[in-house]
């Protein structure tokens, strides 16, 4: 900018000058040269503002903030990702602050399931009873020894190839049978804990569980000895350890089932 530009811009105009050997006075020229100096800096100020502006107007050049942990903060939040997306950690978490169904208000703790998260085998019970909602693992007490017992006779164990959960994460007041609306709501769950393990076999234990899962109101006794699906999954029914312990005699008719489901799944692997 002129000087003539920054004194007009001071108003100290008009200035007279001879036309050889004009002089201004130094008080005045050092006015103008601090008054240039204010005027360049908010020029460049404003242009530094435009600049900005426009940057943030293109949204693909906006800059993503990240957190103090390094996390974008426009990452996906689990709290609100859907079950489908949610690995072991996340669902478990998901799984023991549900709140779905009535059932969370009288519950100890959730049930969310137990073994090996590669397993082969997956066994589903139907709910958890009063011991496993006091020790939050499913099938424990005498039923869960017989469950073992079973297991290991077809050279199997609780951890170890076979993975154990229920239909439903939460016990229903008096064990009483689940109410559809609570399958409905914990269903995800189940469907998300086959996913990740990806079985080759379920083995559903009890009328509850086999009902549950095959969408169906047939006794147990029809369901036995025959191959059904669920969630693209061979699935074998048999009868409940608890029932077992009130009802020895049909102990054979569960070892029976065992030698179904272990010669199901070798034809599965073969």
């Amino acid at each position: 900018m002129s000087e003539p530009k920054i004194f007009a811009a001071l108003g100290l105009t008009p200035i007279w000058v001879r036309r050889n050997d004009a002089v201004v006075p130094a008080a005045l020229t050092d006015t103008a040269t601090q008054a240039s100096s204010s005027i360049s800096t908010l020029i460049e100020a404003e242009q530094t503002a435009i600049s900005t502006d426009a940057m943030f107007t293109n949204s693909e050049q906006q800059p993503k903030y990240e957190s103090v942990t390094g996390v974008s903060s426009l990452s996906i939040d689990q709290n609100h990702a859907p079950v489908t997306e949610l690995g072991w950690d996340a669902l478990k978490e998901r799984v023991s602050h549900c709140t779905h169904c009535k059932l969370c208000e009288t519950r100890t703790q959730t049930v969310f399931g137990v073994g090996d998260q590669q397993a082969d085998w997956m066994v589903i019970g139907e709910a958890p009873g009063s011991n496993e909602d006091k020790q939050g693992e499913p099938f424990v007490g005498q039923a869960g020894k017989l469950l073992d017992n079973m297991l290991r006779a077809v050279g199997r164990a609780r951890g170890e190839g076979v993975y154990i959960a229920n239909v439903i994460k939460c016990r229903p007041p008096g064990n009483r049978d689940p109410h559809p609306d609570e399958i409905a709501k914990c269903e995800p769950y189940l469907q998300r804990q086959l996913a990740l393990i990806r079985p080759k076999l379920i083995i559903a234990l009890g009328r509850f569980a086999a009902q549950s899962l095959l969408k169906t109101q047939s006794s147990i006794a029809s369901l036995r000895s025959r191959v059904h699906e669920y969630e693209g999954v061979p699935v074998i029914i048999t009868y409940h350890p608890a029932y077992l312990l009130r009802n020895m005699p049909d102990k054979a008719k569960a070892w029976a089932d065992l030698c179904f489901a272990q010669k199901t799944y070798q034809e599965i692997t073969s």
